[in-house]
């Protein structure tokens, strides 16, 4: 029996990220190499001629997935029906702007982003809030979007998580598939800690602490973390656009891992809900290791840390607070 098509809402469709991840999504990388899938592209009226050019470049591939494509710069009809939303788009912040001007723009981008969902979403859909400042665009939907659970509203800190793990595989010169379990504790921002404390590398004679094949604690917690942090602003800097490939790949393995499951015994990072694990304060979306079930993510939970890692945690959580007032007194 063939599966339903999923239907797959990426806004911010014409821009960088989206070209890149609805070839993705229609391929099958998201959801899976046997589930049919239905596009929805929406994006801001001055695209709608670029987002039509990807429609037609979408049919002119002759993806066998792919069943459907909305392309629209109408928010309801973007949003009708849709199982899974992946919010790329968003207000960039542009040169001589403050943090508040871009806040107050995103604020009421997804607003009316939440309220679209909220009455015409399929029941359950689940969310990714890729679009900067990406934790506190995810509150603020939440905060719209009363009846869609806490559970289905995530960010995307996949990409540094992956970004670190491209780190250590360098380092070791080992395949990336052998490094798993680092961490990105807090906001995708450059106040995020990733983590190897937890982190482990396959080898010939079974599993190895991160720290133990490293051998260099100075670079794990110097220049590896900075590495991470400021990987957007390297990116930048080299192509002169930011990060669109990866970006659009680690959004793919965020909702595949969410959908499908993570593998046994690997954990991923997750922006999500706070329910005050680790002290992290409840009511923030912060970046957490996960592992998937059944369409259901969980905090893993009773790794020791330290109080390096503890300083590091409370200083990315002062910043997400400080977002969050931000954006509430856009609000007001």
């Amino acid at each position: 029996m063939a599966k339903e098509p999923v239907r797959v809402l990426v806004t911010g469709a014409a821009g960088q990220i989206g070209y890149a991840l609805v070839p993705m999504i229609a391929r099958g990388i998201m959801l899976g190499a046997d589930q049919p899938v239905i596009l929805h592209m929406l994006d801001i009226p001055p695209a709608a001629e670029a987002l039509n050019g990807v429609k037609m470049e979408l049919i002119d591939a002759a993806f066998p997935l792919l069943k459907g494509v909305v392309a629209t710069t109408d928010a309801v009809e973007g949003c009708t029906g849709v199982n899974v939303a992946v919010m790329v788009g968003g207000f960039p912040r542009k040169e001589g702007m403050e943090r508040k001007d871009v806040m107050s723009k995103n604020v009421s981008i997804y607003k009316s982003q939440a309220a679209a969902l909220e009455k015409h979403a399929a029941p359950n859909c689940k969310v990714l809030v890729v679009a900067n400042p990406a934790n506190t665009n995810a509150l603020i939907l939440k905060e719209f979007a009363p009846s869609i659970p806490e559970k289905n509203i995530s960010c995307l800190t996949r990409l540094d998580h992956n970004r670190a793990l491209g780190q250590i595989s360098e380092r070791l010169s080992v395949p990336v598939s052998d490094v798993k379990n680092v961490i990105i504790w807090g906001n995708h921002s450059s106040s995020q800690y990733p983590d190897v404390n937890h982190a482990k590398v396959q080898t010939t004679s079974g599993e190895k602490p991160v720290r133990e094949l490293v051998k260099d604690d100075a670079w794990l917690d110097g220049e590896f973390i900075s590495t991470v942090q400021q990987r957007g602003a390297a990116i930048i800097k080299a192509r002169k656009l930011s990060s669109a490939l990866s970006a659009a790949s680690s959004a793919c393995d965020h909702i595949r891992d969410w959908v499908l499951g993570t593998p046994e015994g690997t954990f991923v990072s997750m922006g999500v809900y706070s329910d005050g694990s680790y002290n992290v304060p409840s009511g923030l979306i912060y970046s957490f290791p996960v592992t998937c079930r059944n369409g259901e993510w969980s905090i893993v939970q009773g790794l020791p840390i330290d109080e390096v890692s503890r300083k590091k945690m409370d200083l990315t959580a002062e910043e997400l607070k400080e977002e969050k007032d931000l954006a509430y007194s856009c609000l007001s």
